[in-house]
């Protein structure tokens, strides 16, 4: 039976996390995502799970990362500063194709800015925020209930993938309650462990090598160089560093359109929103107090890999409009895959959009087509 909740954004991440299997949790309090460490810090023990507060973020996203290559399915959960702090170990992450996944509760920055408010300045943080090339998946939920099946999500592309996964959530989400409904059980998927006679790093045609689990007999050598399919560092041989890059990358943006995650409203809309997290709820407050108007939306799920082939649903579309808690960032690549005119509606200081002003620029949009 499904059962009917009403809940905290944050403890329905933390829930999801538990249903999808995790059992460690390494992390360090910070506003606005502490309740998703408070959450595990009373569950997992009971659940036979390990939580660590670790003396920082640094900490936090090597503790995660270790435990993951014991087996475990492992989680950190952090907002904008600690977010930054944890980049080297992201791309160490990235490197040694450690799945794990990191929950971003964002707030106004840059430095600390606002700890209490909401934002989503980290959005291009996410996707380029560590160094080098590399490619990662990262979801954004709206609502209450998506904070449980994303962070479900997220656990499952981790394992496929063997990448770090990230929620991109924004204080808004993370700290409002609403109603939600829990199943039973979810689907979940398991990575898949190597075989006894395969190289630590070499993969199959999926991209995705066996996971070879510390303590279960395999010589594995795991390092954030360079490596060959051995996991012996082999720094300097060009061919090797392009072959192992290019298929972290092409493991995850070969399989974009199949995994991409989004809903379409009103696909024969000429005037068209897109939008992620919190923003969404008050352009569809707009579509919902305006039924005579045929508004689009596009509402990003999973923004990276970014979903251009999303576009094509609106093939009537003259105007994007992109209203996000930010300056601009995700409009930018909205730009990138659309040849016509893309509007950036852009909020910071902590205060979402109302209805009233995504409908003044609605308007106005459809006046200057």
């Amino acid at each position: 039976m499904t059962k009917i909740d009403f809940m905290q954004g944050n403890i329905a991440c933390a829930e999801g996390a538990l249903a999808a299997g995790c059992r460690f949790f390494g992390g360090y309090p910070i506003t606005p995502s502490t309740e998703v460490a408070e959450h595990m810090a009373r569950k997992l023990p009971k659940m036979g799970g390990v939580f660590i507060q670790m003396e920082d973020e640094l900490g936090s996203m090597a503790s995660i990362i270790g435990a993951s290559w014991t087996g475990a399915k492992a989680m950190t959960a952090t907002s904008g500063p600690g977010f930054s702090l944890m980049m080297e170990n992201i791309g160490y992450a990235v490197m040694t194709e450690t799945p794990c996944v990191v929950v971003n509760i964002q707030r106004g920055g840059p430095s600390t800015g606002q700890p209490t408010m909401t934002g989503q300045g980290d959005m291009m943080q996410v996707r380029f925020g560590s160094h080098g090339d590399y490619s990662i998946i990262a979801l954004s939920p709206a609502s209450v209930q998506e904070m449980y099946d994303l962070t479900v999500l997220a656990f499952n592309l981790s394992e496929e993938f063997r990448v770090p996964v990230f929620l991109m959530a924004d204080e808004v989400i993370g700290h409002m309650r609403e109603r939600i409904e829990i199943p039973d059980a979810v689907t979940t998927v398991t990575r898949v462990q190597l075989a006894a006679d395969a190289l630590p790093f070499h993969a199959g045609e999926n991209m995705v090598p066996g996971f070879p689990t510390f303590g279960e007999g395999h010589g594995a050598h795991v390092t954030g160089l360079t490596h060959d399919e051995r996991g012996y560092p082999k720094t300097t041989d060009p061919a090797t560093h392009a072959a192992l890059v290019t298929r972290l990358c092409q493991k995850v943006e070969s399989q974009r359109h199949r995994i991409a995650e989004y809903e379409v409203i009103n696909p024969d809309a000429e005037v068209v929103f897109v939008c992620y997290g919190s923003p969404a709820r008050a352009v569809q407050q707009v579509v919902h107090d305006h039924p005579e108007e045929t508004i689009g939306v596009l509402r990003l799920k999973m923004v990276w890999p970014f979903p251009d082939q999303a576009f094509a649903e609106f093939p009537r579309a003259r105007i994007f409009l992109v209203p996000e808690l930010n300056l601009g960032q995700i409009a930018r690549e909205v730009e990138r895959h659309v040849c016509q005119p893309v509007r950036t509606i852009g909020k910071i200081g902590g205060e979402l959009h109302t209805p009233a002003e995504l409908e003044a620029a609605y308007q106005a949009a459809k006046e200057a087509l």
